[in-house]
């Protein structure tokens, strides 16, 4: 059982206000309450942090909704001298009924005090500053994506298949054929002299894709369609610098972490701003894989187990490992993608995907922990672990094919001599 904390405080954390409920006693007496309220503004938060150290508050607790508690977190972290608790507010639930800022704040006090609410991760501040670029590069990329759809899906109203000859519209041959059709000067034949490399076996067929019906109106929105992707393009360059200067400090996880198939830079990035290097922070590597959301789901009532999709756990590291595990199973003559097939025939390709992406977290767990590159175990690894098995499904199914098969041990290698 969590000893009794004898100063304590919970904070409901709004917008524009707080409610704070300080509670001091002894365990075997009932604690003096004393609630206040204060204003988000820096200066008041500052004030909330004076009044809780001159009473001798030792632990503070809030809720992780929103982004509301993070420059709370970051006052209160710079002031120092307190045990900060962020805990999920799923787990922290009130009981429905009688619902006041000021009874969930004394709900929080009254958890932090015996001990009862889970601390949630929080990074160092350098880690949550490199985790708003990545979560915000994230989103660059996709209303870049989005720009290109629409971009494609002006070019089909104009009837100008280009898409279906080129493999990368956006490439150095299809922005040339781009800028020629929003200026409007040139012929099919002219613009499909522009390809460039292997692009340049396909000219007739380009010629035939570009004959489209591509008016005023197209090349208005095909121009500022450009403008924006040639934006995002600068605009996550220089983002990508940032994020490259801030894992200066980290350079050595960082480089550990791209030993893994499938982990390029950015997933190695995301890994080590979601999850930090130090993985004492996590009691265990199974404690991390649930955080992360990529482990299976239980539901198991009556002795029975039942079909349960995994958790949702933390959106941004989940997406980058599932992605990492997609590229990972590309790697040739890689475990990952021995696995990823072996589970994909019998649970499909987005279990598998997830399988797999547990697998890399826990790899970059023990990494991280020993500080040591990655060993590829090979794609023969899981015959080697289970000879007998793949010994007999082989079998059967040659016999099935119509084959006699009959099984001799090779005879072992006559080695005397050869290295006298």
């Amino acid at each position: 059982m969590e000893a009794i904390i004898e100063k304590c405080c919970g904070l409901d954390v709004h917008q524009a206000t707080i409610k704070a409920c300080l509670l001091t006693g002894r365990a075997n007496e009932k604690p003096k309450k004393e609630v206040r309220s204060f204003r988000t503004v820096t200066r008041e938060l500052q004030l909330m942090s004076e009044w809780l150290r001159a009473e001798g508050c030792t632990h503070i607790a809030m809720e992780s909704t929103g982004v509301y508690w993070k420059p709370v977190y970051a006052v209160l972290e710079e002031a120092g001298g307190f045990e900060l608790v962020v805990g999920n507010a799923h787990h922290i639930k009130n009981v429905p009924g009688r619902k006041t800022d000021t009874k969930d704040s004394e709900w929080l006090a009254d958890l932090q005090r015996h001990g009862l609410i889970r601390k949630s991760f929080v990074p160092p501040k350098p880690l949550r500053e490199l985790r708003d670029l990545l979560r915000y590069r994230r989103k660059i990329v996709d209303s870049g994506s989005s720009e290109r759809n629409r971009l494609l899906g002006v070019l089909e109203t104009a009837n100008i298949k280009l898409a279906s000859v080129a493999s990368d519209v956006f490439g150095v041959s299809g922005r040339l054929m781009l800028d020629a059709l929003i200026e409007g000067k040139a012929t099919p034949a002219e613009m499909a002299k522009l390809a460039k490399g292997k692009l340049r076996d396909k000219l007739a067929e380009l010629q035939l894709a570009l004959e489209g019906s591509v008016g005023d109106h197209h090349r208005f929105l095909l121009a500022m369609q450009l403008r924006r992707l040639k934006s995002v393009e600068e605009e996550l360059k220089l983002l990508d610098q940032r994020i490259d200067e801030k894992l200066e400090p980290y350079r050595a996880q960082h480089t550990l972490l791209m030993t893994i198939p499938g982990v390029s830079w950015y997933v190695a990035a995301v890994l080590i701003a979601e999850i930090g290097v130090d993985m004492t922070a996590f009691a265990t590597v199974y404690h991390l894989a649930a955080w992360a959301g990529v482990c299976p789901g239980n539901h198991e009532s009556a002795g029975k187990h039942k079909p349960a999709k995994a958790r949702r756990g933390n959106v941004h590291l989940k997406t980058a490992l599932v992605n990492a595990a997609i590229a990972a199973a590309k790697t040739k003559g890689s475990y990952l993608k021995d696995k990823y097939f072996r589970l994909k025939s019998r649970r499909g390709g987005l279990r598998a995907a997830v399988a797999i992406a547990h697998k890399i977290l826990v790899a970059a767990y023990h990494l991280l922990s020993r500080q040591v590159p990655y060993q590829d175990l090979g794609d023969a690894y899981l015959d080697k672990i289970d000879k007998t098995r793949t010994t007999d499904n082989l079998v059967r199914r040659l016999e099935r094919l119509g084959y006699i098969v009959e099984l001799k041990s090779p005879e072992p290698l006559q080695t005397a001599g050869l290295f006298s």
